[in-house]
C-alpha cells in the first residue's frame, strides 16, 4: 500500500467530489434555485452569499436540545446524513469515471440517498414533542411514497440497459438517444420525487423562517417543521443542499449520460451544466405546484405516479426482451 494510494481516496472523500465540493456547490445549487424561483416570479433574488451568511449565522446561534430527548440520537442524525450523501457521491461519475464503481453501485447509492430522510425522522421522535411528532409521521409517510418511488424511477433504465453499474447505464443511454424519449416518463417522475426528498413541495403547513437569516428568501431547508436550532439546522440544511447535487447528479448520470466523451475540465464543465438544468427544472415545478394536503399527495402518488412507473418498467422489460 503506497502514500498515493491512501491520499487520493481521501482526496476524493474530503475534497472532491467529496465533502468539501458538495457543500460549496450545495450553498451555490441553493442559490441558483432561489434567484430562479425570484426570476420567475418577478421578485429580485438573493444576493449569491446569502446561502453560507445564513448558514454561518445559524452556526452562531444557541443550539436547542429539547427536555427529556436523547441527546445523542438527537444530535446525530444531520452529520450522519452529511456523511452518507458524501460516500454516495463517491460512486456517481463527476468526470468519465467514478471513484468505486461496481456492479450494484447504483443500489447502494440509492439507499445511501434514503438514509437522510430516516435520519431526520429518528431526529423527530426522538424530540418528544407533539409538533415533531406530527412531522415524523409526515417524514414516515413520505418515505414509502417519495423514496420507493424515486428509486423504481431511477431503476427502470437499469432494467434496459441491463446492468446495476452506474457507469454503464451512462455508457448506454449515451450510445443510444432516442431510447432516452422513451424515458421521460421515469425521468420526470424521478425530478417530482425528488422534490419530496428535498421537502420542497408545499404541504398544509407553513415553512419554519424563525431559524433563517432575514434577507433569505426561503426559510429552513429542512422543510415544514424543523426540530433544530442553530447549528444544528445549520448542517441540516447542508445535508439538504449536498442531497440536491448528489440526486442532481445521479439523475444526470442515469438519464442524460453523464460526461462520456468528455474529459478532465469538460467532463465537469458538463457536470455542471447539466446538473444546473436539473435544478432549474426542479425550480419551475416547485413555481408551478400549488399548496397541497399530505392525503392529496399519497393520492398522487399512489394513483398517478406508481402506475407510471409501473408501466414503464413493464415497457423497459418488454424492449430489453426485444432487443437480444
Amino acid at each position: 500500500m503506497t502514500l498515493n494510494s491512501i491520499l487520493l481516496p481521501l482526496f476524493f472523500l474530503i475534497i472532491f467530489p467529496g465533502f468539501l465540493f458538495l457543500s460549496l456547490y450545495g450553498f451555490f445549487l441553493e442559490w441558483l434555485d432561489k434567484k430562479c424561483l425570484n426570476l420567475i416570479k418577478n421578485k429580485p433574488g438573493p444576493a449569491i452569499y446569502r446561502p453560507i451568511a445564513d448558514f454561518i449565522q445559524l452556526l452562531s446561534k444557541e443550539t436547542f436540545i429539547p427536555k427529556h430527548c436523547d441527546t445523542i440520537l438527537f444530535k446525530s442524525p444531520p452529520f450522519l446524513a452529511i456523511a452518507a450523501i458524501t460516500t454516495s457521491m463517491l460512486s456517481i461519475p463527476v468526470w468519465e469515471k467514478a471513484l468505486f464503481s461496481f456492479q450494484g453501485d447504483l443500489i447502494v447509492t440509492l439507499y445511501l440517498l434514503m438514509i437522510p430522510a430516516i435520519t431526520f425522522s429518528l431526529a423527530n421522535r426522538s424530540s418528544n414533542t407533539p409538533f415533531e411528532a406530527v412531522e415524523e409521521l409526515r417524514t414516515s409517510t413520505q418515505l414509502f411514497a417519495y423514496e420507493v418511488l424515486f428509486m423504481l424511477a431511477l431503476l427502470a433504465p437499469a432494467i434496459i440497459a441491463g446492468s446495476w453499474n452506474i457507469i454503464e447505464i451512462s455508457k448506454f443511454m449515451f450510445h443510444r438517444p432516442l431510447l432516452l424519449i422513451l424515458q421521460i416518463p421515469a425521468f420526470l417522475i424521478a425530478l417530482i420525487t425528488l422534490q419530496g426528498k428535498l421537502k420542497r413541495l408545499h404541504f398544509d403547513t407553513p415553512y419554519n423562517k424563525t431559524e433563517a437569516g432575514e434577507g433569505s428568501s426561503g426559510g429552513s431547508a429542512f422543510g415544514e417543521v424543523s426540530p433544530f436550532r442553530g447549528g444544528l439546522l445549520a448542517f441540516s440544511n447542508l445535508a439538504i443542499n449536498m442531497e440536491m447535487v448528489a440526486g442532481a447528479a445521479l439523475i444526470n448520470a442515469i438519464f442524460f449520460g453523464g460526461a462520456f466523451n468528455a474529459t478532465g475540465l469538460s467532463a465537469i464543465g458538463l457536470f455542471i451544466l447539466k446538473t444546473i438544468f436539473i435544478v432549474f427544472l426542479l425550480s419551475i415545478i416547485k413555481t408551478l405546484m400549488a399548496r397541497i394536503r399530505i392525503k392529496q399527495m399519497m393520492n398522487f402518488c399512489r394513483k398517478i405516479l406508481t402506475p407510471l412507473i409501473l408501466a414503464q418498467m413493464a415497457l423497459n422489460i418488454f424492449i430489453k426482451i426485444k432487443m437480444q
